[in-house]
């Protein structure tokens, strides 16, 4: 197992790519704290995890919140004695022209996909220098690298704000042995693609922008992230995986 003796706290990680990578890592060896705003289904997820062997444990996580962060940060501790690795995941999305993008809607975006990484950040790395050292694995996006007609504005600026602040991390904290990455998935079949993906027109339209013809599936960025926060990935700080099925490559 890739895993073992690791402590991960992983951010919207109640459903879609976080709770994939959720059991990934309670598989692997770890022990998990699922952070997320949907409590119902948060609990699930433990709930899910535990019965198959694992560990793991839910705590209310909004990534807004500078004390949100602290106490999942403390609980991680508390529970497990540690915190190895952090994975922010939670985020939202949206597509609108920037003409029609109210001040509101920016500022939302803004800081649940970009403020909220800063804050898990900033939060984990009294406990992961510690720990002797960490893995911050940052999900942004394939919109965080090329623009696109058809996503927000605040979208693509928050996941390429995410981007540059991984960047920042990993030359910061590198001699303390804390590395960050950035995984930039391309449309992938979770909660947030569950309107587009329905409508008929806008499915092939992303498809036809995908080399390989399909989304993705949630384990399929799993496995990207496993790889980052595991000892494998031990020369690898301040870069970007890109798991798009081609998008970028065009």
């Amino acid at each position: 197992m890739r895993l073992v003796g690791k402590v991960a706290l992983i951010s919207g990680g109640a459903r879609g790519m976080g709770a994939a990578e959720a059991r990934m890592f309670a598989r692997e060896g770890a022990q998990v704290v699922i952070g997320d705003v949907l409590e119902a289904e948060g609990r699930a997820a433990e709930a899910d995890i535990k019965a198959k062997g694992g560990e793991a444990v839910f705590v209310r996580l909004d990534v807004t919140s500078e004390a949100d962060w602290q106490k999942a940060v403390g609980l991680a501790q508390s529970r497990f004695g540690k915190l190895n690795v952090l994975v922010n995941n939670a985020g939202i999305g949206g597509g609108s022209r920037i003409e029609d993008t109210t001040v509101e809607d920016w500022n939302r975006m803004m800081d649940i996909n970009a403020k909220g990484v800063f804050l898990g950040t900033k939060a984990v790395i009294p406990a992961m220098r510690r720990a002797g050292g960490g893995s911050i694995v940052n999900i942004s996006s394939q919109l965080g690298l090329v623009g696109t007609d058809n996503s927000s504005p605040q979208y693509q600026a928050s996941k390429g704000a995410v981007r540059l602040l991984t960047k920042a991390t990993a030359i910061q904290y590198a001699r303390e042995g804390i590395r960050a990455n950035s995984v930039h998935p391309g449309p992938i079949v979770t909660a947030m693609t569950e309107r587009r993906r329905a409508d008929p027109a806008q499915r092939q339209l992303m498809i036809s922008r995908i080399p390989l013809g399909r989304y993705g599936e949630p384990d399929e960025v799993a496995y990207g992230v496993l790889y980052l926060a595991s000892d494998e990935a031990a020369f690898v700080t301040g870069s970007e995986l890109v798991i798009d099925g081609g998008w970028t490559a065009q």
